[in-house]
């Protein structure tokens, strides 16, 4: 089965995600050497670039040795490839890009657990009270997940416009035929 042009939208915005993603940590570790600095002090105190080795999930949680980390790279490969097989079903192109938002994240951040046993996370807002430091991989899946929803609610939306312009019609059809002739 050929994909359809918004599978091919997903797809190719989920490769473009992790081009950036990749040649931004390539960036930070090579480029940089965030990893031996530490911290890159940017708009000190609001935004710096923070050296991070995330081994756990999402915000450092449920860290697990080797195992953990083969079973989150296991997973998020599963993930992908279930939101890759949707998007060869997307009819509605938010939902196109969204999937193709959490597909390119989620692929960006396997990449890294196989290469460096963790997702190297490097953006730091700490100074504007957000604890996390996270990556562009981490962001492409938080767009997609608001747009998954915003996609959600649209589409319940659209259905129910459509289902009321359905029963209008059907209302006025039976108040057209119900109507007393005139003689």
């Amino acid at each position: 089965m050929t994909p359809t042009r918004l599978a091919l939208v997903a797809y190719t915005l989920a490769l473009g995600v992790i081009v950036v993603d990749q040649i931004t940590k390539a960036w930070m570790l090579f480029g940089l050497h965030l990893r031996e600095v530490g911290q890159i002090l940017v708009l000190d105190p609001w935004f710096n670039l923070s050296f991070v080795l995330n081994r756990g999930v999402s915000f450092g949680l449920l860290t697990g040795g080797e195992t953990g980390r083969w079973l989150l790279t296991a997973f998020s490969i599963i993930v992908a490839g279930g939101l890759a097989w949707w998007a060869r079903r997307a009819d509605r192109p938010l939902l196109a890009l969204a999937l193709g938002s959490v597909i390119g994240g989620a692929l960006g951040n396997v990449i890294d657990r196989i290469r460096f046993g963790g997702v190297v996370d490097f953006l730091d807002f700490s100074g504007i009270g957000f604890p996390w430091v996270f990556n562009v991989a981490d962001s492409a899946i938080s767009i997609g997940v608001v747009l998954l929803i915003l996609d959600s609610l649209l589409s319940e939306r659209r259905a129910k416009q459509q289902a009321d312009a359905a029963k209008r019609s059907d209302d006025a059809a039976a108040s057209v035929g119900a109507a007393p002739e005139k003689s």
